[in-house]
């Protein structure tokens, strides 16, 4: 039997404290440069930091956490399955975004629950 990969893909190990640079975030993330800064734009994609970049006189440099990465990457590959624009994109990942609050939202309140 012999098995072929269509596409492979990089494999990153990530840790919740790992940030990007938005160059870094468009290498991982599957969605361009445009695409990105279009969600930054919306605020539907917000990054932890911004740390001023020598190179473009003292212009902040965004800086984007790992667990962005996982939602943008799922974002990514909704918009490929789907074909959406960049409204689509945009309300993707602000509704992966909500998803992932009420689900922790959720765990924090079955921790505190008496277990019956």
């Amino acid at each position: 039997m012999r098995i072929e990969l269509a596409q492979a893909s990089e494999v990153v190990w990530l840790d919740e404290r790992h940030e990007f640079s938005l160059t870094e975030f468009a290498g991982l993330s599957g969605l361009s440069m445009q695409e990105l800064q279009c969600l930054v734009d919306c605020e539907a994609l917000l990054p932890v930091a911004a740390v001023e970049s020598a190179a473009q006189d003292g212009a902040a440099d965004a800086r984007f956490s790992a667990q962005c990465l996982t939602l943008v990457r799922m974002a990514s590959r909704l918009r490929n399955d789907f074909d959406l624009d960049e409204n689509g994109l945009t309300l993707t990942l602000r509704l992966l975004n909500r998803i992932q609050a009420l689900e922790m939202e959720l765990l924090h309140l079955r921790a505190q629950s008496p277990q019956s």
